[in-house]
């Protein structure tokens, strides 16, 4: 007999989690221990997989910097999107507050919340702080700025060794995929992590909890709504692209990225369909498979979102100097990270360690990622086909067709 997917077991581990929680009250906290060693689980994973897919990462933006015109063309707007895809997602939660229905305890002093982070008391503690001082230390205690600015460091400077560069880089791109195999692997625990987590917030705050994820749902769902039918809808608007009938060309990938919940099973989908649409070939060839590693805009709205969310939950307030640099941080940390299985939860634990937010927050969320990463992976698919429509519309290679999306 097959086994079901993922999916099926993270939503079934979800709710007997939450059927165990119910009956048995406080007892149900024991079964905590299957989300910690989850999360203890991802916080082994989180060090080499930032520093191998940015240097990686990096490497690819060599490669379009060579590409002239194009390349620049597509690299700013790619920085403008997910720029406005972070201010979107961190504005919606301040204003709709979906993580204060949650009213969720702050573990006791003293316990293990998942990867000390440090406060910093001053602009100048904080800039000496991210400098690391050993890329060794910064990685056993799982520092993410501190492997930022060394991966940056490091990729920029690989183009200085010439052809023994390829050598490094062919060697991080194949611990990139390693780790993306041990990703899978750990997600495999998902449901287990799921299970626990959820039998010990609804043993501990009762069913009633389960209101603040319905909510959550909805906020989330109508954020992305309006960033595709606002933010996209009005910048085609303003450079003159049909932007429902681009919709309706793209219908197909959109539901498949939505059921699947994942955005790279439609791309070869996406660029027949732009083709179809009026987009050149060489840009669309180009635009689209960079777009699935430096413009996810669903997941990037999604990380700051979802960070934001679960200090609320915790009752923990940030001034608007962390939310900016979170959002800087996120902006480099999300480069790259197409190919991991939920990956924004990675970067998302990134942040919680860097700012204080205790780990087990993640926990809170597994339970209905699945649910908001079919909404972020259909939303990844608009804003890609978006911009390779704008950037095709900037070179003056956009002839949109007058046929419908429906003909043969």
């Amino acid at each position: 007999m097959k086994a079901p997917k993922l999916t099926t077991q993270i939503f079934l581990g979800m709710a007997v989690g939450v059927a165990f929680g119910h009956f048995l009250g406080a007892k149900a906290a024991h079964f905590s221990l299957f989300s910690d060693i989850f999360l203890r689980l991802i916080k082994m994973i989180i060090a080499p997989l930032v520093f191998s897919t940015l240097v990686v990462g990096i490497a690819k933006l060599g490669d379009v910097r060579s590409l002239g015109r194009i390349g620049i063309k597509t690299f700013l707007y790619f920085q403008v999107a997910t720029a406005v895809a972070l201010i979107s997602g961190i504005t919606l939660v301040n204003f709709l507050h979906p993580g204060t229905r949650m009213h969720i305890n702050l573990p006791k002093h003293g316990t293990e919340i998942g990867i000390d982070a440090k406060k910093h008391a001053s602009a100048k503690d904080f800039v000496t702080h991210v400098i690391p001082t050993s890329i060794f230390e910064s990685m056993a205690t799982n520092e993410i700025l501190q492997i930022v600015v060394f991966s940056l460091f490091f990729g920029a400077c690989l183009p200085s060794i010439g052809e023994k560069s390829k050598v490094i880089i062919n060697g991080l791109d194949a611990l990139s995929h390693l780790m993306f195999g041990i990703t899978r692997a750990v997600m495999s625990f998902a449901p287990f992590g799921v299970f626990g987590a959820l039998a010990a917030v609804v043993g501990e705050h009762g069913i009633g909890i389960l209101a603040g994820y319905l909510y959550l749902v909805a906020c989330f769902f109508g954020g992305l709504l309006t960033f595709i039918f606002v933010g996209l809808g009005l910048l085609c608007t303003v450079l003159r692209i049909p932007f429902f009938k681009l919709l309706s060309f793209i219908k197909e990938p959109i539901l498949l990225a939505f059921s699947t919940a994942s955005s790279e099973v439609a791309l070869p989908k996406v660029i027949e369909r732009m083709e179809r649409f009026g987009c050149s070939d060489r840009i669309t060839s180009f635009v689209l498979p960079l777009g699935y590693s430096f413009n996810l805009d669903g997941s990037i709205m999604y990380m700051t979102f979802a960070t934001m969310f679960i200090a609320q939950a915790y009752g923990i307030h940030f001034s608007l100097s962390q939310e900016i640099i979170m959002m800087l941080m996120m902006m480099v940390t999300s480069k790259g990270m197409a190919g991991v299985p939920r990956a924004s939860l990675i970067v998302i634990a990134g942040a919680l360690t860097t700012f204080n937010i205790p780990l087990e927050g993640l926990a809170i969320i597994l339970g209905v990622d699945q649910i908001l990463d079919m909404g972020r992976s259909a939303t990844n698919v608009v804003g890609n086909a978006v911009a390779t429509a704008v950037v095709s519309k900037w070179e003056g290679e956009l002839n949109v067709t007058t046929e419908s999306a429906d003909a043969d």
